[in-house]
């Protein structure tokens, strides 16, 4: 596809956008990056731009602009601009077509593409998935909703055997022929209702990731998800205890062609298991064997802060995982684990009703230590129903856990809000938590 000549508009200079505007120019167009946001706040992004000579509309110029019928052969957006805010809907009330950065990557890329999704889940088996590729000799990269953008892989001329693609809903709104060899569908919760009329429409969005696959492509999917995955070949995996086509128990995968153990693997919690198993199963269909893409993963390093080893003390294992920012991550992480657990909760009070969490508790949380601005609202409401105790920093919380937890088990720092009462993100808070469990003695 040659774009010589042609006007294209980049809506957003965040990295999308900036990979975006390389792709536009390595074929031939000419690129105006536009973004509505402040200057001073989006200065670094600016600054990129301007260094690789590109022309942009920033702020006020951006928001004041006029599009004229013709000016524009189109406009490719960034996933996080809502397509329905004004400055998209100034290019599409003129007429000018509309693309997703994604779907504009896709145009160009030749390379076979491993699509993941889910509302929680996504990064992490992006991550397992490029990890096992590059692993047993195909060579990957984690990209699209994380980090790196389609449109910047696809602009760097780097070649690659696959690519793990990470995606999101907002990507998904404005495809048009983006088709996957392999598209994983992790699982589906209530999320980004502040994007969506509904959860009909959230759901709506995700599920066309399948939307152009054909019986030649692969769509791995969690058993007892209620996903169309039309005309691709559907199989199935569970950690949970549901029949499908892949399981994990008591450390074995059981697969189609037989059973293996996951001991060598550092991962922790049934969810990171589901994660393993969609991994697995969409390098297979690369033809890679399950014992090579075992070793392979047993090499992989799960992220920082998302349900991460810290240590072992005592017959306990403490659990890092400061990213879970609202309460269903946390939710999830505790119905991942298959041991008791002694958490850490609490931080920032972002006024959020922490009730339907009692439901998670019995047989699973022997006790809680809660920290933050919002730890005397959290011991009022969960005090009745198991031991509870506040703590006033990180050091604090760690000792107290330790002291009430048993051997066997797990020490787990998922908070279930933010962190800013205390500090500067989620990642200062989890090397706290870090540090706190390494100096027990």
């Amino acid at each position: 596809m040659s774009l010589q000549d042609q006007n294209i508009a980049i809506l957003g200079a965040g990295r999308s956008g900036l990979g975006a505007a390389r792709l536009a120019r390595l074929h031939g167009a000419r690129v105006t990056v536009m973004d509505e946001g402040d200057p001073a706040r989006i200065a670094p992004a600016l600054e990129k731009l301007h260094a690789e000579g590109f022309d942009t509309l920033p702020g006020a110029p951006a928001r004041d602009l006029v599009v004229r019928p013709g000016e524009w052969s189109r406009a490719v957006i960034s996933p996080g601009l809502d397509a329905g805010w004004p400055l998209p809907k100034k290019f599409t009330s003129a007429g000018v077509p509309l693309t997703g950065e994604m779907e504009f990557g896709y145009g160009f890329c030749r390379t076979s593409l491993a699509a993941i999704t889910g509302t929680n889940g996504k990064s992490t088996c992006t991550e397992i998935t490029a990890a096992v590729f590059n692993g047993c000799g195909l060579k990957s990269l984690p990209c699209g909703n994380h980090g790196v953008s389609l449109s910047e892989v696809v602009a760097s001329g780097e070649n690659y055997d696959v690519l793990a693609l990470e995606v999101s809903s907002f990507q998904l709104e404005t495809i048009r022929a983006f088709r996957p060899r392999v598209a994983v569908w992790l699982n589906f919760a209530p999320d980004h209702l502040d994007r969506y009329p509904g959860m009909e429409e959230y759901f709506s969005a995700k599920a066309r990731i399948f939307e152009n696959m054909t019986g030649e492509d692969l769509a791995v999917v969690r058993a007892g998800e209620p996903v169309n995955s039309g005309a691709a070949r559907r199989v199935t995996f569970s950690a949970h205890g549901m029949e499908a086509d892949w399981t994990w128990a008591d450390s074995v995968i059981r697969h189609p062609g037989g059973e293996a153990p996951t001991g060598g693997i550092r991962l922790r919690g049934r969810h990171n298991m589901e994660n393993l198993l969609a991994a697995l199963i969409a390098c297979q269909s690369f033809g890679l064997d399950v014992p090579d893409m075992l070793r392979a993963a047993a090499g992989f390093e799960p992220p920082a802060h998302r349900c991460e080893l810290v240590r072992e003390w005592r017959g306990r294992e403490f659990i890092n995982d400061s990213k879970a920012t609202n309460l269903h991550a946390l939710n999830a992480c505790l119905l991942a684990m298959d041991r008791p657990v002694i958490l850490i909760a609490g931080g920032k009070d972002k006024q959020l009703d922490y009730a339907p969490l009692l439901a998670s508790l019995p047989g699973r949380v022997r006790a809680m230590v809660l920290i933050g601005e919002i730890a005397p609202a959290l011991h009022s409401l969960f005090s009745p129903h198991l031991p509870c105790e506040r703590a006033a920093d990180m050091d604090e919380a760690v000792r107290r856990a330790a002291r009430l937890s048993q051997e066997g088990d797990l020490v787990l720092l998922s908070p279930g809000t933010s962190s800013f009462d205390m500090y500067t993100g989620y990642a200062q808070r989890g090397e706290a938590f870090r540090a706190a469990a390494l100096s027990l003695h």
